[in-house]
């Protein structure tokens, strides 16, 4: 896979050297037939476009490419996609036989098909830095390199200003999301390592997207993200964009956020009555949410047993310790049914 990707890269460098030295040569059928005629800030994101090909499923898109070149195993994959990491791999192999039969080229995109690939492309940058999140630093700072690089191939397309400015500001909080080890909740975090200066970058760059009067996906998880670095927060206008994102995505991901803001604004009745209605089985956050609503409500053994299944289904230590560590808070008592 290593060697693939650097000979890949090696072609780009080869095809553009070909087409400098043709302009400086001047000869007009040559320059007709260079291979890539778009220029791209970053080596990395034109191997993304170039793997986002149409021909393929969306999904299938961004799966592939984030194997081949995201640095995501096929279980961190699986799980970003909500699925058993055997069908994941069955989906990586049948997209690999659909490329093979369909004899589709692996070749970079002139301009003006660019924006075809954009949501694949979108996706793979967003999950990428999703990764990074939980975690693993290195991939939150390689999704915001093609963020910053998509927003200056593609400076009128909102979703793409609204994709960077979500993940400046969710990683503007990066150095108070962890403490000795543990996940620290935002409403635990220290405020004073929140770095305001990639706050304030976060949202210039999400003005940039509502200029260009985006209201899509990205530009409201920003408009969200936003939001949650005030203080206080706007529990109801939160839970509104949610509601909005929610009709947009048709996500149970989305409308479990939206629980949380409900139960924040309405609350914890409120919220544990949206989340009880939610198939995500086997969703640790869908769990974890749940045995923090019942906490809040009393009902200390069914919040034990959520905390419990959350457990069974967490795979990151820090979020391990911080269930743990929330069990342990319950005690011994049994609280009210």
């Amino acid at each position: 896979m290593t060697t693939a990707r650097n000979r890949a890269i090696n072609r780009i460098h080869r095809d553009r050297t070909l087409a400098a030295k043709t302009r400086l040569l001047q000869v007009p059928e040559a320059a007709k037939n260079q291979v890539n005629g778009t220029t791209f800030p970053d080596e990395r994101l034109e191997l993304i476009f170039t793997c986002c090909h149409p021909a393929l499923a969306t999904d299938a898109q961004v799966a592939l490419t984030l194997r081949t070149l995201g640095g995501l195993t096929t279980g961190e994959i699986a799980r970003a996609f909500l699925v058993p990491e055997p069908t994941m791999a069955q989906r990586l192999v049948r997209a690999k036989r659909k490329i093979k039969a369909a004899g589709i080229p692996f070749r970079v995109p002139p301009d003006h098909l660019l924006p075809d690939r954009l949501v694949a492309v979108l996706a793979v940058v967003y999950l990428i830095f999703n990764e990074g999140y939980g975690g693993r630093g290195e991939l939150a700072a390689e999704a915001l390199l093609l963020g910053r690089a998509l927003a200056e191939l593609m400076p009128d397309e909102p979703e793409v200003h609204g994709l960077l400015a979500m993940m400046l500001l969710l990683d503007a909080r990066r150095e108070a999301r962890f403490r000795g080890g543990e996940m620290v909740l935002l409403a635990d975090q220290d405020r004073s390592l929140w770095d305001t200066a990639q706050i304030s970058d976060g949202r210039a760059v999400l003005d940039r997207a509502l200029a260009l009067h985006g209201r899509g996906p990205y530009v409201l998880q920003a408009a969200i993200a936003s939001l949650h670095a005030d203080e206080p927060r706007d529990w109801p206008q939160i839970a509104a964009l949610y509601v909005e994102l929610s009709r947009l995505t048709d996500s149970p991901v989305v409308e479990l956020s939206r629980a949380v803001a409900v139960a924040e604004a309405e609350g914890p009745m409120a919220g544990l009555d949206i989340v009880d209605r939610l198939a995500l089985e086997d969703y640790r956050y869908l769990h974890s949410t749940r045995g923090e609503l019942l906490r809040r409500l009393g009902r200390t053994e069914e919040a034990r047993d959520a905390y419990r299944h959350a457990l069974a289904l967490v795979h990151d230590d820090a979020e391990r310790r911080l269930l743990e560590r929330r069990l342990a808070e319950l005690g011994t008592a049994t609280g009210s049914a």
